[in-house]
């Protein structure tokens, strides 16, 4: 019997879905389950007929598969995915490949290729986004870690990839250890951002401008058809078109949020890396306060706000949400390239930028034409320090910034809340700024803590420390950055 092309442990439905995308596309695929009652229903039903080996131990798995063995892990992220290395390592020969397609956190995954790769194996941790339909009909792959794997796979991987409209597969290799696995960090953390803006802009649409669902709907589908064309812009047109006895279903959902942890990792990897991820690290702190629902009927009875007084004409008020959204969304793609340059200078990594974007342009929960954009601007300035010093989003900052302006302030004043439209907003006029404060916040450390500071009259990195109460010493601290 032919071996199989590669081997797939965990049989979830990203999964299964994963197997039948690759058998679809002419691979032979063997499968185990920890839970072998799976693999017999999966073999008996939907891969039935097909070119998929049912396996009911991890030996008949391996002793199934062509060499340089391929196995690929779909199991949930954690103490699961070491648990099954250990017992793969044993039973694999030298250049054998353990893949990790789960959501595991990148330091993991700088651990795991260390053990593997000292086994004498090859390990690669590959981001996989688009969800169950996603890996299914074509998913984004962000693939990294042994260099010299990728000539094994990237037939397979760029076989079940999605393709943008001239071909080119949404997978191509990352880097080196963590490095798949970090970029797919940060796409979810620019996913967090991406959706708590919509929902910020649905919220201001019914509470501050009063639409109905329908009316949303009609907005949601024009700024797909637009500059804001994507797959997030465009399933929130199609919930806002489900009805439940004939009340729009999405009013009828608690609105507590969960999340898997990716954007909380992108939060705290940009405070270590000291990369000002405002509008990502409010999406993920939006989404602890929605949790807080008992807390907050609570305070709704005690705590008050604002009338709402809504005097603006609609259709004018709209198209400033429209080019805030745009605007806020450049800000946030801004900020999650800078944690990704910053990363690749601790980790050693060499990142394509602009091949990051390509492999967001299909199948991955962020897909959009916006990202179009970004290759675009990394083809014109490979070193560019960030996006938005780039003349086409330079060019859309101008056109866009009062809408935002307009928007935030419209919020603000009737008590809506809107922590990444203001985010956004702050970074801007932030990263602006040609001086900030920081020179008062440098008095206060060096006047409670003797920590120094540097003087505009002074050359870069010459740190004073002054005595500002007469009481303390000369001596002070030592700089450092946390």
């Amino acid at each position: 019997m032919k071996k199989a092309d590669i081997g797939l442990i965990g049989l979830a439905v990203m999964g299964e879905n994963l197997v039948l995308n690759m058998e679809s596309k002419g691979f032979t695929v063997a499968v185990y389950n920890r839970t072998v009652e799976k693999v017999e229903k999966f073999t008996q039903t939907r891969a039935k007929g097909k070119n998929v080996i049912g396996c009911y131990s991890l030996s008949e798995l391996i002793a199934n598969l062509q060499k340089p063995r391929k196995v690929m892990m779909m199991v949930k992220a954690g103490n699961a995915v070491d648990d099954m290395i250990d017992q793969l390592i044993p039973l694999l020969d030298k250049n054998d490949i353990i893949i990790d397609g789960g959501n595991s956190n990148y330091n993991d995954t700088i651990n795991r290729t260390k053990k593997v790769e000292d086994a004498g194996l090859m390990y690669i941790g590959t981001g996989v986004s688009g969800g169950e339909e996603g890996a299914l009909t074509g998913p984004s792959m962000m693939p990294g870690g042994t260099n010299r794997a990728w000539e094994h796979v990237k037939d397979i991987f760029q076989a079940i990839s999605a393709k943008v409209e001239d071909g080119t597969p949404c997978c191509d290799w990352v880097g080196e250890n963590g490095a798949g696995h970090f970029v797919k960090m940060v796409h979810n953390g620019i996913e967090y951002g991406d959706m708590e803006l919509i929902c910020e802009a649905y919220n201001i649409m019914k509470t501050l401008a009063g639409m109905d669902a329908d009316s949303m709907y009609d907005v949601f589908a024009e700024w797909n058809e637009n500059e804001l064309n994507s797959y997030l812009i465009e399933i929130t047109r199609d919930i806002l078109a489900v009805k439940e006895n004939g009340e729009p279903l999405v009013e009828k959902i608690l609105d507590t949020a969960g999340q898997k942890g990716t954007g909380k990792w992108t939060a705290i990897s940009a405070l270590n890396e000291g990369v000002p991820l405002t509008l990502i690290a409010e999406a993920v702190f939006a989404r602890c306060l929605s949790a807080m629902k008992e807390q907050r009927v609570h305070a709704s009875k005690i705590l008050t706000g604002p009338e709402i007084v809504f005097n603006e004409k609609k259709d004018e008020f709209i198209e400033d949400l429209r080019k805030a959204l745009y605007l806020s969304k450049i800000v946030s793609y801004a900020q999650g390239y800078e944690l990704m340059k910053a990363a690749a200078i601790t980790y050693g990594w060499n990142l394509n930028y602009g091949g990051i974007a390509l492999m967001w342009r299909g199948g991955c929960i962020i897909r959009s034409a916006f990202l179009g954009k970004i290759k675009q601007a990394y083809d014109n300035d490979p070193e560019i320090s960030n996006l938005l010093l780039d003349p086409f989003f330079k060019q859309k900052a101008d056109e866009c910034q009062q809408s935002l302006r307009r928007v935030v302030a419209a919020c603000v004043l009737n008590g809506v809340p809107v922590p990444a439209f203001a985010a956004a907003l702050s970074y801007y006029d932030g990263y602006r700024s040609e001086r900030l404060p920081a020179n008062l916040l440098q008095a206060q450390r060096d006047y409670f803590g003797a920590h120094t500071y540097e003087r505009v009259d002074s050359e870069r990195g010459i740190f004073y420390h002054t005595n500002w109460t007469g009481r303390g010493g000369e001596t002070s601290a030592s700089t450092y950055n946390a």
